[in-house]
């Protein structure tokens, strides 16, 4: 249920209102503040530049759907929440190109 001003005649009521069925009932008197929050939804680094131009990271066979090339790095990113399977990175060889596949 969503708490909600409405506004009668001269005076402001608090109700309580749920989105999906319309169901409103009165708020009580009690003491209530609103407090909000505002963030900033910041990129996915995927792999750090540096880490990118090591050669120790662990290489898989896997055909690149750029050029081809049948070798690529990879790396898991827990990308969603903690419950799902991680994200896992590739990164071809010879070309560079990055892509990923959901578990």
């Amino acid at each position: 249920m969503l708490l909600k001003q409405v506004k009668t005649g001269k005076e402001k009521k608090v109700i309580w209102s749920c989105p999906n069925c319309g169901y409103t009932v009165e708020a009580g008197k009690e003491k209530m503040s609103v407090q909000t929050e505002e963030t900033k939804e910041t990129a996915l680094q995927v792999l750090d530049s540096d880490i990118a131009n090591l050669k120790t990271m662990p290489t898989v066979e896997i055909e690149c759907p750029k050029c081809g090339n049948d070798k690529a790095y990879w790396w898991l990113v827990q990308t969603r929440s903690g419950d799902e399977p991680p994200t896992i990175f590739y990164r071809c060889t010879k070309c560079g190109y990055t892509w990923r596949q959901y578990s």
